[in-house]
């Protein structure tokens, strides 16, 4: 596991200390926006709206269907299917979906609302209140999970300001602060020093407001049992990115979710000490055939204790033969830290071959979770060496689960009805049909014939309101390390 920050930044291995800064309440948004601020990026606003001969990928992980119209009132879906069969009324406002696609909202599960930066000794999260819950919205995201606050006051501060039309951005389910152990120099990390200490803390953000909690790497099982007690009995779910913690002892405690695919596991290292970060986490997993049994077993252990994995291939891509910024979003980024990203990413580029193979086994790997009945959901996860970037990055997330091997439509269930489901709000978003809010986003062109046409985002609707994806990644502009 990395768990060496400063070590890794001098060997010039950025992309290796990555900083995995890794609920469940929706909260409906306003049905109009009144804000001049917030008008001003809003496309479409319509007490009824039809959009007509889109394609729609529904969510569902079903085959896409053509030629579809879409009646929506008052921010809900009301009638959607063949165009033949659903006649648009008379006076309403019209999109031609002609050569459009329709996807759901995107509901991403590890996000965060501050942005990672290294400064040895340290490693910084730096809160982005301004660019990043716009470029969150721009990119197609309805609904996110932060996956680890270092800021929770100003994570639920923001939620407000959303859901009253102050701001704009997606619905937030804010995670309290990170339940740690001391370890990594990081000094927005207060860490626990008892179980005891991560019981008051779960009971403390609860009652603030919060409502889901994240562990950390260096925690105990002690105090990951007490955590999840805890939680459970305010019906609020934990995630978790380990290392101290096995993910197979992390399940038999009952953890109901756990972070960045498989790269987080030390569950193969023979010599590991129980409630200790080992730092040979990746060699065990490079060994690891990708068929394995032992691997397979794990798998299925997670599935029979109902645990969800959540994906994070965007912070983990490789360097050689990739963008430095996966998913574009160099306008975003203040020119100073785009300068220093550029350097990194020199100095690595065409280093990390190994790698690149362990990132392929990884993306085997959660194809596998999948076909054996697991349960799996993404994120983007914004931190590491800062080539992640909200909006940008989560369009990315499709490109790179197509790359693993889903359909287009699958893809877009793991980023939609997935984490739905496991965010208990299935029956109000995560898969267009009638009754549903209107949280959709509207692309130009086929993703699923071409999937770099994912990132040609066009209108991003959140309960009806449709805002315009290209405004809102110009007022980001530049900001993305600043605030």
């Amino acid at each position: 596991m990395m768990d060496n920050l400063n070590t890794l930044k001098n060997k010039g291995l950025t992309l290796l200390t990555i900083f995995y800064f890794a609920s469940t309440n929706y909260v409906h948004a306003q049905k109009t926006v009144n804000n001049s601020t917030l008008s001003s990026l809003v496309n479409v606003q319509a007490d009824t709206l039809a959009i007509t001969n889109v394609k729609i990928v529904d969510g569902t992980g079903k085959p896409a269907r053509t030629d579809q119209n879409m009646i929506i009132i008052n921010g809900k879906i009301a009638k959607v299917g063949n165009s033949s069969s659903v006649k648009i009324p008379k006076k309403v406002k019209i999109i031609n979906g002609q050569g459009k696609t329709l996807i759901p909202g995107m509901i991403m599960m590890h996000e965060h609302l501050f942005y990672g930066k290294a400064v040895s000794p340290y490693y910084l999260a730096l809160q982005m209140p301004v660019s990043f819950p716009q470029l969150y919205l721009a990119g197609g995201v309805t609904m996110m999970r932060t996956a680890g606050s270092v800021e929770p006051q100003t994570d639920l501060t923001l939620k407000k300001w959303i859901n009253t039309g102050k701001i704009a951005g997606p619905n937030i389910d804010v995670t309290g602060p990170y339940i740690e152990r001391e370890g990594l120099m990081v000094p927005e990390i207060l860490a626990i020093e008892s179980p005891l200490t991560a019981e008051k803390m779960v009971n403390y953000w609860a009652d603030m407001g919060c409502t889901s909690f994240k562990v950390y790497m260096n925690i105990t099982k002690e105090d990951l049992a007490a955590t999840i007690a805890a939680a459970h009995k305010r019906n609020i779910k934990v995630t978790g990115h380990l290392c101290s913690v096995t993910y197979r002892e992390a399940a038999e405690l009952g953890i109901d979710n756990l972070e960045h695919g498989f790269f987080a596991s030390t569950d193969f290292i023979a010599d590991k000490k129980e409630n200790k970060c080992p730092g040979n986490a990746n060699a065990s997993l490079t060994r690891l055939p990708v068929d394995s049994k032992e691997m397979k077993e794990l798998m299925q252990f997670l599935i029979n204790k109902k645990v969800t994995i959540t994906s994070t291939l965007p912070v983990f891509e490789p360097y050689t033969e990739r963008e430095v910024i996966p998913g574009g979003g160099e306008v975003a980024l203040a020119a100073s830290v785009l300068e220093n990203i550029k350097k990194n990413y020199d100095l690595v580029a065409g280093k990390d071959v190994a790698y690149a193979e362990l990132f392929k086994k990884q993306m085997a790997w959660e194809k596998q979770f999948v076909a054996m009945g697991g349960r799996l959901t993404a994120g983007s996860d914004p931190t590491g060496a800062g080539r992640v970037i909200p909006g940008y990055a989560n369009r990315h997330s499709l490109e790179l689960l197509t790359e693993a091997g889903f359909s287009f439509p699958e893809a877009v269930k793991i980023t939609s009805l997935n984490a739905a489901e496991y965010l208990g709000i299935e029956k109000k978003t995560g898969t267009i049909e009638a009754g549903k809010d209107a949280d959709l986003v509207l692309i130009s062109g086929d993703p699923e014939k071409n999937i770099k046409e994912v990132l040609n985002t066009e209108i991003v609707f959140k309960k009806g309101i449709g805002y315009d994806s290209k405004k809102l990644f110009e007022q980001a502009a530049g900001k993305v390390g600043l605030h």
